[in-house]
């Protein structure tokens, strides 16, 4: 019984670790989002696409509306975006995006981890080749009157994948550039959407042996633990 309840208390609190994390970052995006854009979420689409990611996830309200408060201060600094590149182990290549206050930390931390973990950090331009910058939208399937006319509204709209994820989501991709464009059309038509954000997608995979594979996974969690980092890509599939 000890040993199980050892077990449950692991998850727990990896599960909690991975719901704090969440939140930081998109506090941080709705920080961002209220410098670029205002506070006012009607006026500011792209805070109110966070704000919905937010809720999806069940981030506090309050803990929403402090982000905002944050953001509004004038003497607090404003979050830089930085997208680093580098390669795990077995020339797999990473893309990791970042929003931070201070970019000579978050170089130091990255590097290290690299370093560490059998990479290495990489200049620009090294890999961002490699990867595809798109638009995924993930809507409620179960929610939508008929998801093959959908598809074809969609296509109008700059669709270019239509697929279905291992929990029954639809997921709609576009080129970057249309990604506006869906969302309006999305909110317009009042589709529920549970997730909309701008992605990487690796346009040339990797495959490697399951130790392999494991290396660069490894690496890639740790890339994702650090306060610093808001999202990381890799072409290993």
């Amino acid at each position: 019984m000890g040993r199980i309840f050892e077990v449950r208390k692991a998850k727990m609190f990896a599960r909690w670790d991975r719901m704090a994390k969440q939140f930081t970052r998109l506090g941080k995006e709705i920080e961002i989002a209220v410098k670029q854009g205002g506070p006012d979420p009607e006026n500011n689409p792209t805070l109110r696409r966070i704000i919905q990611n937010a809720k999806s996830v069940n981030m506090p309200k309050d803990r929403i509306e402090a982000a905002i408060k944050r953001a509004m201060d004038k003497d607090k600094s404003a979050y830089e975006e930085i997208i680093y590149e580098g390669y795990a182990p077995h020339g797999v290549a990473v893309l990791i995006e970042t929003a931070t206050d201070n970019p000579t930390r978050t170089v130091a931390n990255l590097r290290m981890y690299f370093n560490r973990g059998g990479g290495s950090l990489a200049t620009s331009g090294s890999v961002a080749f490699l990867f595809k910058r798109m638009g995924e939208f993930v809507l409620e399937k179960e929610k939508l009157h008929n998801p093959d006319e959908l598809e074809l509204e969609l296509i109008d709209y700059g669709m270019e994948d239509f697929g279905e994820d291992e929990e029954g989501h639809l997921i709609v991709r576009t080129a970057f550039h249309d990604f506006g464009r869906m969302n309006e059309f999305l909110e317009q038509k009042a589709i529920p959407v549970v997730r909309a954000q701008p992605i990487y997608i690796p346009t040339s995979v990797v495959e490697l042996p399951e130790h392999e594979a494991q290396q660069v996974l490894e690496l890639v969690d740790k890339l994702e633990q650090d306060d610093d980092v808001q999202h990381v890509y890799h072409n290993l599939i």
